[in-house]
């Protein structure tokens, strides 16, 4: 069997784990990324003592046991990302309404109505950490497939 099917099937297995036992799996994500960063905080006080290596070290530290006492993090940085998201796709349109001609500028106002829905996205992230869980979940699926039909 290709890699690209073992892969695949893992996400979609992964995927439906997310779905299926949202709080566990996030936790377990959060808890891992914390390590990760607690980990990386921690080489990094002792690669060198430059003022770059402490910051880095202590930031990475910080935020590695942010990630491992408040399970909430994760969807808050997912939530804060479709909002980054949501900013650059509605800046797109209004830099297209104002460059634009006529198709265009219809264009540009669907891409800024577009723009909102990472808004909602991010806002139902922050406020509900399953609905977090259960976007990984369907992400993870969908780049299942892709990597199990792909040749």
């Amino acid at each position: 069997m290709e890699s690209n099917k073992i892969a695949g099937i893992l996400s979609i297995i992964l995927g439906l784990i997310f779905i299926i036992f949202p709080i566990i799996s996030t936790g377990l994500v959060s808890i891992m990324i914390g390590l990760s960063l607690v980990f990386l905080g921690i080489a990094s006080l002792f690669s060198g003592f430059s003022a770059f290596n402490v910051v880095i070290g202590i930031l990475a530290i910080i935020f590695g046991l942010l990630f491992i006492f408040n399970l909430d993090a994760l969807s808050f940085l997912l939530g804060i990302q479709f909002y980054i998201i949501g900013i650059i796709i509605v800046l797109l349109g209004i830099a297209g309404l104002l460059s634009g001609d006529g198709a265009s500028k219809i264009l540009s106002i669907f891409i800024i109505i577009l723009g909102i829905v990472p808004f909602i996205l991010g806002a139902l992230s922050l406020t509900t950490p399953l609905f977090a869980a259960i976007l990984i979940g369907v992400a993870l699926i969908v780049e299942g497939v892709s990597l199990y039909i792909a040749k």
